[in-house]
């Protein structure tokens, strides 16, 4: 499960974390099974996970509306998955499963749109565009496809078939040019809270882009990483109809593997 419930008294203590330290990075996570399907898994549908959190705390998972977009684009085309969604509860939050029936050989981008969220504490709504994208028969064919988001990473580095300690590069674009120095924050995918977070600053990783709207991040340990660009968009009205921030995030979700010997 990548969307899972926490224990109750872990969620707690989380809290108590984030309410000492500075504000606490936010996540579209939009995760499948695997990053590559070959022969013997593609007659099943692959399974996919969605939901809001924050990835190394593993929680607490955040309310989730049914999204705007979800989808996949393969060989040049985009279909609609939003029928193949189920709703559910995370620690009493509403998140999303999907089941998608694969095709032929390709790469799969899928995509997420979802509904704004508003964010109380920080007085500001949140939009994660995020994408993820799935080898399916060893295709490797279309995995910097674009899917046209308002802010979206370009892969530089093919992103699965990753070993532990490779360097992912992307560029961050906004209506498609380059976002000079823009902030790209980093977190793993921290399943069962195995690694140990010493301190704040450890949690989530931050570089910017350069003048090109280049970055990179060497992946220190196998699983999922998520790499998320954020840009301001324009003010929407909030909740109590004050014009409010609004962050735009770019999402990508990467996969390391360690290297085993026979």
């Amino acid at each position: 499960m990548k969307c899972r419930t926490v224990a109750v008294a872990a969620v707690l203590a989380l809290g108590l974390v984030g309410a000492a330290g500075p504000a606490r990075a936010h996540f579209q996570v939009l995760l499948p099974a695997s990053d590559t399907v070959g022969p013997e898994q593609v007659r099943q549908p692959l399974g996919i996970e969605l939901c809001f959190t924050h990835p190394m705390e593993q929680g607490p998972v955040l309310e989730m509306a049914r999204p705007r977009q979800f989808g996949v684009l393969v060989g040049g085309k985009k279909r609609d998955l939003r029928a193949t969604l189920s709703a559910r509860k995370v620690q009493g939050k509403t998140a999303f499963a999907a089941s998608v029936p694969l095709g032929g050989p390709g790469d799969y981008v899928f995509y997420l749109e979802p509904a704004p969220y508003w964010e109380a504490a920080e007085q500001k709504w949140i939009v994660h565009y995020t994408k993820v994208v799935v080898d399916v028969l060893g295709a490797e064919d279309g995995w910097d496809a674009m899917v046209g988001l308002p802010v979206e990473i370009e892969p530089l580095v093919r992103p699965y078939g990753l070993w532990t300690g490779n360097t992912f590069r992307g560029i961050v674009r906004r209506q498609g040019k380059p976002a000079a120095f823009a902030t790209v924050e980093i977190e793993y995918q921290n399943e069962g809270r195995r690694v140990k977070i010493p301190g704040n600053a450890f949690t989530t990783q931050v570089v910017k882009t350069d003048a090109n709207g280049v970055f990179s991040y060497t992946m220190p340990r196998a699983g999922w990483w998520g790499f998320a660009a954020l840009l301001p968009g324009e003010k929407l009205p909030s909740p109590q109809g004050k014009p409010a921030d609004v962050e735009l995030g770019g999402l990508i979700w990467v996969k390391a593997v360690d290297m085993e010997t026979r």
